[in-house]
């Protein structure tokens, strides 16, 4: 019987990964431990940790571009821009507690290429008009009072 649930709780993860985690929760609360999906468990968890370290790198890389483009450009800065600048930031905030902060951090200058190269794409500007190192701590760049100016 315990292996027909746990087989019928390991489909469930591929059919309805919504009710699969409600499914988990709920085990957990109850203590019921031995009953978890602990494989598709864990390969959730990696996936989630490496989504949001993508998106954290994904938002600076944004972040950077915009604000590249806000010094590079100042003749052609718009209201999308700022707000794009305030949007990244506010969701950055949003995520960067603990581990995710360390990680941007270290992903600062791998997302700062990445925001050059999207500032190059949407400028047409030659990448050397961008310092080759970054030149931001993660503070500057989440600074609100920060525009690159």
């Amino acid at each position: 019987m315990i292996q027909k649930a746990a087989d019928s709780i390991s489909s469930l993860y591929e059919v309805d990964e919504t009710a699969w985690l409600e499914t988990m929760a709920a085990l957990i609360h109850e203590g019921r431990l031995d009953e978890l999906d602990y494989p598709h468990l864990a390969e959730y968890l990696t996936d989630m940790a490496r989504r949001d370290r993508r998106e954290v790198k994904h938002r600076l890389a944004v972040l950077i571009a915009h604000l590249l483009k806000w010094t590079n450009q100042s003749g052609h800065r718009s209201r999308s821009w700022r707000s794009t600048i305030e949007v990244q930031r506010e969701e950055l905030q949003d995520l960067l507690t603990g581990v995710l902060r360390n990680h941007a951090e270290a992903v600062l200058s791998e997302a700062y290429a990445r925001g050059v190269k999207q500032a190059v794409a949407d400028t047409g500007l030659p990448e050397e008009t961008f310092p080759a190192d970054c030149p931001y701590t993660l503070d500057r760049v989440l600074s609100m009072e920060f525009t690159g100016e």
